[in-house]
């Protein structure tokens, strides 16, 4: 979700919604996730306080030369604690609800916590022994009933044409699984199975504290194809306003106006999806930036091992391996798609903001020996003609919204820059418990009730 996803003022949002949150919450509309912007990266930022160069995500997947090929980020791969590991310490319970393991799992960092996610079949499964009620919720809500289902303009006029019907072949079931979960009725189904879960289980209503994590990836999936500023992204910000007003509806009945606290942020934003005439340029591929780097460096007996976006691999030669990646670096710097540099030595090809950018990003052993940035917007060439990518520096992935709301926080909008680190340490202030292990943010006071 973008800073900018939704204006305050569109009639179309709903009283309860993002409307409650500003008119009552603590509103930063401009927190800033200042490292690489890749979803797994996000969401360990927002679960550690720490960035990648500490916590170790430092994509969605990266190259790892003892395994001789990429590994997708995992909890395993965490190098710090996060909050929800705090808060079991302490004798919470700890649920995150998503649409995949691994991502629950990375925000978790405990196997203390309980996991719940779609599985290949689009129905909830559990990590651990799964509640003895699962099996029937399952099959109270079979995906089957959302097979040609037609997703229909929030406040739609009647007989109005559906935005995208959710078709099914029985030769190509993960085809319609994947418009499911990057559509409203994957978001739907997630906080529909959070408010069960609030139910069963009685969350809020014990002694000791409740954390509820859940992660809508419901949007970032759609961000894949269409981009950041498709009216179906605007459509689905507005889903999303419906079904938080409805998890606070429920909340507010089930525990009270008082007895809950809620907060709201995102991993990354998006870019818009390039025009179709500027396409071919804006699209990189990656194996020609590769085969740029090869033919400058090979001559002094060095290659190119892997290039994974946005990290140059580089072995062999002979001398001072940073001379070797600064002439990587500057060869790379003449493909017109690439923009910047950082070295595994620390060298930039910039002094300024975006420097501690590239620096909070780079984990000397994950990292390789160079990270690149693309020039604004330019993204991957990886979707067969179409789509975007996630990961840049840049504030269109970089800014999203963050809210507090509850008992503990003051109504206010605050304009000033924060940080996606602060979340964590002003969460475990709020909670009485202690920090995560590597937290480099700080705790937002000017958002606390006195």
């Amino acid at each position: 979700m973008r800073a900018d996803a939704f204006d305050p003022g569109n009639p179309q949002l709903a009283p309860g919604g993002f409307r409650r949150l500003l008119e009552k919450g603590a509103w930063f509309p401009d927190c800033r996730h200042l490292s690489s912007t890749f979803s797994a990266c996000g969401i360990a930022n927002l679960a550690t306080g720490a960035w990648p160069s500490q916590h170790g995500i430092v994509a969605d997947s990266w190259y790892d030369r003892a395994a001789g090929g990429p590994v997708a980020a995992s909890d395993e791969d965490l190098l710090a604690t996060t909050l929800g590991a705090q808060a079991v310490a302490a004798g919470a319970r700890v649920s995150v609800v998503a649409l995949t393991r691994a991502h629950a799992a990375l925000f978790a960092g405990t196997r203390g916590a309980r996991l719940f996610f779609l599985d290949d079949r689009g129905q909830f499964a559990a990590s651990g022994v799964a509640p003895d009620w699962l099996d029937s919720y399952n099959q109270s809500k079979p995906l089957e009933a959302a097979r040609g289902a037609a997703w229909m303009a929030v406040n739609a006029v009647p007989d109005a044409p559906p935005l995208r019907t959710l078709t099914f072949e029985a030769s190509r079931p993960q085809e319609f699984l994947s418009l499911y979960k990057a559509s409203p009725f994957g978001q739907t189904a997630l906080f529909d199975f959070a408010g069960e879960l609030v139910g069963r289980d009685k969350l809020g209503q014990g002694d000791d504290p409740d954390l509820l994590c859940i992660m809508d990836g419901s949007a970032a999936l759609l961000g894949y194809e269409t981009g950041g500023r498709s009216p179906l992204m605007n459509q689905m910000v507005l889903q999303l306003d419906r079904r938080l007003e409805s998890l606070l509806n429920l909340l507010s009945h089930t525990v009270g106006e008082n007895g809950f606290n809620l907060v709201l942020c995102a991993a990354h934003g998006a870019p818009p999806e390039p025009p179709p005439a500027a396409r071919p340029r804006m699209a990189v591929y990656g194996e020609t930036i590769a085969q740029a780097v090869e033919s400058a460096i090979k001559g002094g007996g060095s290659h190119v091992e892997k290039y994974v976006y946005p990290f140059l691999y580089l072995r062999g030669g002979e001398g001072d391996p940073e001379s070797v990646r600064l002439l990587a670096a500057r060869a790379a710097l003449e493909q017109p798609a690439v923009a910047g540099f950082y070295t595994a030595r620390g060298a930039c090809s910039t002094h300024d903001e975006w420097e501690r950018r590239f620096r909070n990003s780079f984990h000397m052993k994950r990292s390789g020996d160079v990270m690149l940035s693309y020039r604004p917007e330019y993204v991957e060439d990886f979707g067969a003609g179409r789509g975007i990518s996630y990961g840049s520096l840049y504030n269109y992935d970089a800014r999203v919204p963050l809210c507090f709301y509850g008992p503990q926080f003051r109504a206010g909008v605050f304009e000033s820059p924060v940080e996606a680190v602060d979340v964590a340490p002003t969460m475990a202030r709020a909670m009485g418990i202690a920090e995560p292990s590597s937290a480099a943010g700080r705790v937002l006071g000017e958002a606390l009730a006195l």
